[in-house]
């Protein structure tokens, strides 16, 4: 019973860092991946490195989408748009 209360503490902080570390990362990884296939033409959105443009193409062989910019058009991996500012974009302003 006194190996069980050595361990204890081990045990507790691998938990712990399990809850508030680990299980939090794994969930973001998962929305983000399902954000990234509910991507469809007409989309604004914004990449991770604050690029603003409208999808005009997605191409599910590469995972890839053309983004049509002020600029012209780029093509960006789809991990590359940021689900966060993009929600931010699309949100209904409030008055």
């Amino acid at each position: 019973m006194e190996n069980l209360g050595q361990f204890l503490p081990l045990i507790l902080i691998f938990a712990v860092a399990y809850f508030f570390m680990i299980r939090p990362q794994v969930k973001r990884q998962k929305d983000e991946k399902k954000f990234a296939s509910a991507l469809k033409k007409g989309d604004r959105i914004i990449t991770k490195s604050g690029l603003h443009g409208k999808v005009v193409e997605l191409n599910d062989k590469d995972f890839s989408c053309v983004i049509e910019t002020m600029a012209g058009r780029l093509k960006f991996d789809r991990s590359a748009i940021s689900m966060e500012m993009s929600k931010k974009l699309n949100a209904p302003a409030k008055k």
